[in-house]
């Protein structure tokens, strides 16, 4: 479902997206082309600030939003998630926050306040809040990270972490076409 949100802004969707019908896209949302977003994700750009502006939140080009992904933003902030990266099942990103190019977020993991540089990996059920994830950072299952002195502690992203990545980006282009393929009939 593509709607509104009271300030009147309605998402602008690149033609060569696949939406999920169950998914809800509300308000200032701009989704480039060749992202999947799947089913019963919800993007929702509806909160203003203190002036009564926000700022979008935006999906950048090849990048995917799986199943139950929330994407949302307090008091008009914004999101930005780069080109070719990965939000698997059920993630949270609760903005201001930025989510770099060809990056990886693990299933049900919490993304709040924070930067996720290019190329890193952060797997799943972990939760990055109130910090700068420099590129090329590999945050563990179950890791929480609340500041940047947490980060001493993580590794660089490996090989096979980052092939692991870009077989999921090609896996959804992949589904992008597929999807957009049968449109009409479902």
């Amino acid at each position: 479902m593509i709607r509104k949100n009271p300030s009147g802004d309605l998402p602008i969707v690149h033609e060569s997206a696949f939406v999920d019908p169950t998914a809800i896209l509300c308000g200032k949302v701009i989704v480039e082309e060749n992202v999947f977003i799947g089913p019963y994700a919800v993007i929702r750009a509806d909160e203003v600030d203190e002036k009564g502006e926000m700022e979008p939140i935006v999906i950048k080009a090849g990048s995917n939003i799986q199943d139950g992904v929330v994407i949302h933003c307090k008091a008009g902030g914004g999101v930005t998630i780069g080109r070719a990266t990965s939000i698997a099942h059920r993630s949270i990103v609760h903005g201001p926050c930025t989510v770099g190019d060809k990056v990886f977020i693990g299933f049900n993991s919490v993304l709040f306040n924070c930067t996720v540089g290019d190329g890193s990996v952060v797997r799943h059920n972990s939760v990055v809040e109130g910090c700068h994830v420099p590129p090329g950072f590999y945050i563990p299952s179950t890791t929480n990270v609340h500041s940047d002195a947490d980060l001493a502690n993580i590794q660089r992203v490996t090989g096979d972490a980052t092939s692991f990545s870009e077989s999921v980006v090609m896996a959804n282009l992949s589904l992008v076409q597929g999807y957009n393929r049968i449109r009409n009939e479902f």
